[in-house]
């Protein structure tokens, strides 16, 4: 059976809805983060040494990186949904996408966070922090433009892509990426977002 390790109001609820797209049985294992420390509970060590989610388990298997997890996702329990066929030049793309979302984006996002909370410290960091989130968040913004999913159709690049779209969205960004924006609206707005949003609970990236 595929477990789903799953930390409250983190990257993984893109999980979870990218397995309500796919239709795919799963049991669902929520781990809560401590009040204070908004860091993971201990207990996720005893599913994977870096005590991180998401992570997913399945035949013996643990997976961990929210990339692979949505590769193997499709690969496995996809039946063809929500991939470009392997090898055409689509694929590629797509697989870009998979590894660009925390491999590049998600950086100046969380750099912005936590240097955010040095105060003036951190006011020396800011130009180059708020250069590189313009960089990155313009090229998804240019890459939406004249379509509704970042191939046309919705993939597991969109999924992966998502946490990146909603992040933006808790700093505010939105209004001045509209093509970014109305992605986000339509991706929250989809039955199978909500019905991870049901599993998996509150979700504070989830916009009002």
């Amino acid at each position: 059976m595929l477990v789903v390790h799953h930390l409250n109001d983190s990257r993984s609820q893109r999980i979870l809805w990218l397995l309500e797209e796919l239709g795919a049985p799963y049991e669902l294992k929520i781990y809560q983060r401590d009040a204070t420390t908004r860091l993971a509970p201990p207990e996720l060590k005893a599913v994977h040494p870096l005590g991180k989610s998401p992570v997913v388990t399945e035949e013996g298997r643990t997976i961990i990186e929210s990339g692979a997890i949505v590769d193997y996702l499709v690969r496995r329990h996809g039946g063809g949904k929500l991939s470009p066929p392997p090898g055409s030049d689509a694929y590629e793309v797509y697989n870009q996408w998979l590894h660009y979302g925390e491999g590049s984006a998600m950086l100046p996002l969380m750099l912005n966070m936590y240097v955010s909370r040095l105060g003036e410290a951190g006011a020396p960091l800011h130009p180059r922090i708020e250069s590189e989130m313009s960089n990155h968040l313009g090229y998804l913004e240019d890459s939406l433009a004249g379509r509704d999913w970042l191939l046309g159709e919705l993939t597991g690049a969109d999924v992966q892509m998502s946490f990146v779209g909603e992040v933006a969205g808790a700093f505010g960004r939105l209004d001045r990426y509209p093509n970014m924006k109305a992605w986000v609206d339509r991706f929250q707005a989809r039955p199978a977002y909500k019905a991870a949003l049901a599993r998996g609970g509150d979700y504070s990236m989830a916009r009002r």
